[in-house]
């Protein structure tokens, strides 16, 4: 926050001239042409709901229980000092220091435009299915408003089948005439039980929340070579949930910077309840216990797949290397500190995963007392999670239904935060090319494009639909973003060159000792590229095709998801390829020519490009310094 200052004019022809930006106050644009935050806590609370997504919720959790428990933190805050922090701060850094969006940023080296497609590409295909899944938890959450939960038993239901039952297992008697009696609570259908002992088995049952997710909800076909119909009511949903991403992105970040004030902060409100909730269940310190307690196991930490998985982890929910972290740092002021940015909303994503983890475990751990099971019985992640384990833990408490809304509308709260940064991401793209459209005719873009994505996402609706996201999931979200990652590190440290973007950095946030980038230079130049390498060539050697619901993906399907990422990823060598032809000299000198920065690269603001020039002026004979202009900025001696 700095204090007021306006321009002070002169009378008698003489010149206006501005003071000191670094005083500019909040609530005014420091760059007219793009438009600024209007305010920091609209930046850190779109960022904070960019980062923080369903997979703190349906992902972490998990992975915290199946890799030790508690043991697992200790992988997971190294990762995210080794891989995610580092990469977070220079993306924020790199659109703030040129206020450019994922693709226009590469102005910084031509040779490599082509990463910035991909990762708009790839944040485009994600989105598509993404913005499903939020349509999922508005239909739980309109399911949410009757009396008794639809999926709370299997009476009457047209879509419970024979198989349906709340338990798996009851304890039984045999009596002398050979009938089965029930001894213990249980709902069972006589048809399908089995009398071992004295304890009877439910013989491939299935809980009612799952047959309602899979017969009710997503009418689901058995494969995704049937494609059957569209399912009404989830493409209702699906475009009520663009509709509320189209109004809430009218104004760009003018608008959304004020509905993150809700949609961020208001699930940790959800989470609160759910965890005091969850804690006065029976049960629940035994859930609790398994996510992170006494069940911890430290040995797990000498397998190679717990660093795997906290490394993909933090990697994937900071969402670095989407092109979002670009775009939005792109409309911070000039001098905002991007540092403390970067690490506060790091930690904040973290530790949310980690709070949501007590949630769920804590209900989970009910859950698996009230049915008599082991906790790691009713555990599950993704989509298993959100709509079939956790529904079904929440039926089974009292007053169901608010519990249940409750959930399912902090499922869409981070959904539609998540989703604003990635739209965001793609309208600042078309800004960057089309500023003069985008200026007069963003909302009709903005409804345009949300309509045109509404409109292949309809494929995700069709009763094979769920296979379609879970493809897309499994191939988009993956080695792409690993790849485009890697380059990046490799392009701006030892291309463009690591030294001089902390020079740029250090225009921004002022002068920071030795010892300060040691670390970074250390993490960008040779840690972090080389653990994501690591990684992405661990996920191709370990690579199996991708199944669903213990169903397999037929093989025109898993081409598909490979021609999805080919062609994402195609554009890298496409653009390098097209650069160098339009360029001039021999080979060589064309390939250096693409390796350098363009004229027009560096602050979008000429007074930011003179700063680097500020100390050039003797005070006391108050020599003038010629300021670069936009074409002269790298032909200055850096």
């Amino acid at each position: 926050m700095g204090w007021l200052q306006l321009p002070r004019c002169l009378r008698c022809g003489q010149k206006e001239f501005t003071l000191s930006t670094e005083k500019i106050a909040d609530s005014q644009d420091e760059n007219t042409e793009r438009g600024n935050w209007s305010s920091k806590s609209d930046y850190l609370l779109s960022m904070v709901g960019y980062a923080v997504g369903l997979g703190n919720v349906w992902r972490f959790p998990y992975l915290t229980y199946n890799n030790g428990g508690g043991a697992f933190l200790i992988p997971y805050a190294i990762m995210l000092a080794l891989a995610g922090l580092p990469l977070f701060f220079m993306e924020c850094s790199l659109g703030q220091f040129a206020s450019l969006g994922p693709v226009s940023i590469w102005r910084i080296l031509p040779l490599l435009q082509g990463v910035g497609i991909t990762m708009v590409l790839i944040s485009t295909f994600v989105t598509i299915y993404y913005n499903v899944i939020i349509g999922y938890s508005l239909y739980y959450l309109f399911a949410s408003f009757q009396s008794v939960l639809p999926w709370a038993s299997c009476n009457n239901q047209t879509w419970a089948t024979d198989r349906c039952s709340k338990v798996a297992i009851s304890l039984c008697n045999v009596s002398e005439n050979g009938m089965i009696v029930e001894k213990d609570y249980s709902i069972v259908q006589s048809m399908n039980l089995t009398c071992l002992g004295n304890i009877t088995v439910l013989k491939d049952t299935r809980v009612p929340s799952e047959l309602y997710w899979n017969n009710a909800v997503l009418r689901r076909t058995d494969s995704i070579s049937e494609t059957g119909e569209i399912v009404w009511y989830l493409a209702l949903c699906l475009l009520l949930s663009w509709l509320i991403v189209a109004v809430s992105l009218f104004k760009g970040i003018k608008s959304s910077g004020k509905v993150v004030y809700f949609t961020a902060i208001f699930p940790y409100v959800v989470l609160l309840i759910l965890l005091v909730r969850g804690v006065t269940l029976e049960g629940a310190r035994e859930g609790i216990d398994y996510y992170i307690g006494s069940q911890s196991n430290f040995t797990k930490l000498y397998e190679a797949e717990v660093w795997k998985d906290a490394a993909t982890q933090i990697f994937f929910s900071l969402s670095v290397a989407w092109g979002g972290l670009v775009a939005l740092s792109s409309y911070n002021k000039f001098h905002n500190n991007c540092y403390t940015d970067a690490i506060f909303v790091c930690v904040t994503n973290c530790l949310t995963s980690v709070f949501a983890g007590f949630a769920i475990f804590a209900i989970l751990g009910h859950m698996a007392f009230m049915t008599k099971k082991k906790v790691s019985e009713v555990v599950d992640s993704g989509f298993n999670l959100a709509f079939v384990a956790y529904p079904e833990a929440l039926s089974q408490l009292p007053v169901a239904p608010l519990w249940s809304f409750l959930f399912f509308f902090m499922l869409l709260l981070l959904g539609l935060d998540s989703q604003f940064a990635t739209i965001e991401t793609i309208t600042t793209t078309i800004q960057d090319i089309y500023p003069a459209v985008m200026k007069k005719m963003r909302i009709v873009v903005t409804m345009g494009l949300c309509m045109l994505l509404f409109l292949l996402g309809l494929v995700c609706v069709t009763q094979a639909g769920i296979f379609w996201v879970n493809l897309v999931d499994y191939f988009c979200a993956g080695w792409g973003i690993l790849f485009a990652a890697i380059l990046e590190l490799l392009g701006i440290c030892w291309i463009y060159g690591g030294n001089r973007f902390i020079q740029d950095i250090e225009m921004m946030i002022g002068k920071k000792s030795f010892l300060f980038w040691l670390w970074w230079r250390a993490c960008w130049f040779v840690i972090t590229p080389c653990l994501l390498l690591a990684i992405l060539i661990w996920s191709l050697i370990t690579f199996t095709p991708p199944t669903y619901a213990k169903k397999s993906y037929p093989t025109w399907a898993t081409a598909v998801g490979w021609c999805m990422i080919i062609f994402c990823l195609i554009w890298i060598p496409v653009v390098a390829v097209y650069k160098i032809i339009k360029a001039k000299g021999n080979l060589w000198q064309r390939i250096v020519f693409c390796c350098k920065p363009k004229p027009n690269w560096g602050p979008s603001l000429e007074r930011h490009r003179g700063e680097r020039y500020k100390d050039m002026v003797d005070p006391d004979k108050k020599m003038d310094v010629e300021i670069p202009t936009v074409d002269s900025y790298v032909s200055k001696p850096q």
